[in-house]
């Protein structure tokens, strides 16, 4: 999965699903697929960036791995998930106010999702994804402090 974030590091983008029985307002999930038979994570990570926005992954750095262990309609999951933070070749592809785009031939939109996001309703996925968000945007920034 990828935390992107917006040109000025104040959100990151997200996938907006829509209402489920745990969540009837919907919930949000960073952006990114399943490894297929053969490929690493990173492997993954740069394909599915690259058939979700027909973009390149610039500089990815692996965030973290994550155990997500959850509920969806009543259906258990489990998943391990790679968290990996890039920019993308050619700057930002998703407009401001959001958009769709296509995964697997299925819609999905995409918006952007405050780093702050402490008055944002709708729960995001995996839940420490949020805090590997922040931790990104403020390691870039120091980085930029300090060259």
């Amino acid at each position: 999965m990828l935390v992107l974030l917006s040109d000025d590091r104040q959100s990151h983008a997200v996938i907006k699903f829509p209402s489920t029985l745990e969540n009837p307002s919907g919930f949000h999930r960073l952006i990114g697929g399943s490894v297929e038979l053969g490929e690493t994570s990173l492997q993954a990570f740069k394909r599915e960036i690259r058939e979700e926005f027909g973009a390149t992954v610039v500089h990815p750095e692996l965030l973290g791995v994550v155990e997500n262990i959850f509920t969806l309609d009543k259906e258990p999951g489990h998943e391990i998930v790679f968290i990996f933070g890039s920019r993308l070749a050619g700057g930002e592809v998703i407009p401001p106010e959001g958009g769709m785009f296509s995964d697997n031939d299925e819609p999905m939109w995409v918006e952007w999702r405050l780093i702050d996001d402490a008055e944002t309703a709708i729960p995001l996925f995996p839940e420490s994804s949020a805090a590997l968000a922040a931790e990104y945007a403020l390691s870039l920034s120091q980085a930029e402090k300090h060259p």
